[in-house]
């Protein structure tokens, strides 16, 4: 084979490699539109219902479905399986889900159901974390990440509706992140530096500030939470492109961050473990099935009351990328690769983890941007979430 032939077949194995990547990585679950549509009456309770509540569905009104025919379809299923009418709940901008979630459970919902993307998801996961609700899926994004690691039958809509309303109930851990606010010496190195660079804007960049998200505030996640290259495709992605080809944009933003700087952390487990590293991105997961067959962390299970930490990093340019790409694949049939020159994946366990960043770094969880910041706390909650499954 002609080294031109060679390299054209590396840059393919790495663009593919990198596009199932990057749709894992993202969430395209966020709402575009404020909600519009007046919540219908609660049924009227008689002596021959059921003291149980309704099934309340929280969707995500921007996603490309046909609203009518698909609350006709989850009322139908609920009266044949013998549950009240649905209520429905529009999310919002100001709340994509969270609050709509923490309403249903003050009706005394007997299901929540999460319709939309991985964002979705994640917000009605926040506000149900803790309860005794359960929380159905209807996966209706890109990804659904989080319904790939629970097996349910993406293809079969009818199926899904009947799982979330009446499937088994499963205990599940959530993860959550803080981060610490940046001092004024640390946001004048942001705006100095490249990281800052990966916003669209200096708006988008305030917007997204760590000022914006206090100490005390915890983001939820039920997949990955990451700092570093993951985190700077989500920033770094424009939302015109988005909105014309999809989850391809997060793909171009990825290419551009390819090359970027590599960050230098110490990381703290528990208080047993500290350790110096440097590489592109550090992950930190609650389960790790990707779309495309790829699994990302083997070890990772969104039951078994840990967070598996992944350090990524690469070097040799584009090579390395291939060389990681390789890996990723090997590791999903259960062929672990060893470190290499071009490429490392570390592997960690805990359920506190803290990262301290020598420069802001941008921070997400499950494709949301946190914001920049070179302190990130992640704990597990374990089984604090009840999930229908199959």
């Amino acid at each position: 084979m002609s080294s031109t032939a060679l390299s054209v077949l590396v840059i393919v194995t790495l663009l593919i490699a990198l596009a199932a990547l990057t749709l894992a990585l993202v969430s395209v679950g966020r709402v575009s539109r404020p909600a519009a549509t007046p919540t219908p009456a609660e049924p009227v309770a008689d002596e021959e219902e059921p003291l149980i509540g309704p099934p309340v569905v929280v969707y995500n009104p921007s996603k490309n479905v046909d609203w009518v025919e698909l609350k006709r379809l989850l009322t139908r299923t609920a009266q044949e399986v013998g549950l009240r009418d649905p209520v429905f709940l529009e999310t919002t901008i100001e709340d994509p889900g969270t609050g709509q979630a923490a309403q249903a459970v003050a009706l005394g919902a007997s299901v929540v159901v999460a319709a939309g993307g991985d964002g979705t998801v994640r917000s009605v996961a926040a506000a149900l974390a803790g309860t005794d609700t359960p929380m159905g899926l209807l996966p209706l994004g890109t990804g659904n990440l989080f319904a790939r690691n629970l097996d349910l039958p993406l293809a079969d809509q009818r199926e899904m509706i009947r799982i979330a309303l009446t499937g088994r109930e499963r205990p599940v851990d959530v993860g959550w992140v803080s981060t610490e606010l940046l001092t004024k010496e640390e946001e004048a190195e942001a705006l100095e530096s490249g990281v800052a660079e990966t916003f669209q804007d200096q708006e988008d960049l305030e917007a997204h500030g760590v000022r914006q998200s206090p100490p005390d505030k915890e983001h939820v996640f039920l997949v990955i939470a990451g700092i570093g290259f993951d985190a700077n495709m989500v920033a770094g992605t424009d939302d015109e492109l988005k909105s014309r080809i999809g989850w391809m944009a997060y793909f171009v933003a990825a290419v551009k961050h390819l090359m970027g700087r590599r960050i230098d952390a110490m990381v703290a487990i528990g208080g047993s473990q500290r350790y110096h590293v440097k590489a592109r991105t550090i992950m930190i997961a609650n389960c790790g099935k990707l779309p495309v067959g790829v699994t990302l962390l083997p070890n990772a299970r969104f039951d078994d009351g840990w967070l598996d930490i992944m350090a990524v990093d690469t070097r040799g340019g584009i090579i390395g990328w291939a060389s990681l790409a390789g890996k990723i694949v090997l590791q999903g049939v259960g062929i672990r690769s060893e470190t290499d020159a071009a490429s490392r994946i570390d592997y960690k366990r805990g359920r506190h983890v803290s990262i301290r960043t020598a420069q802001p770094e941008a921070v997400q969880v499950d494709g949301d941007l946190v914001g920049l910041a070179t302190t990130m706390h992640a704990r597990v909650q374990p089984s604090a979430l009840t999930v229908r499954a199959s």
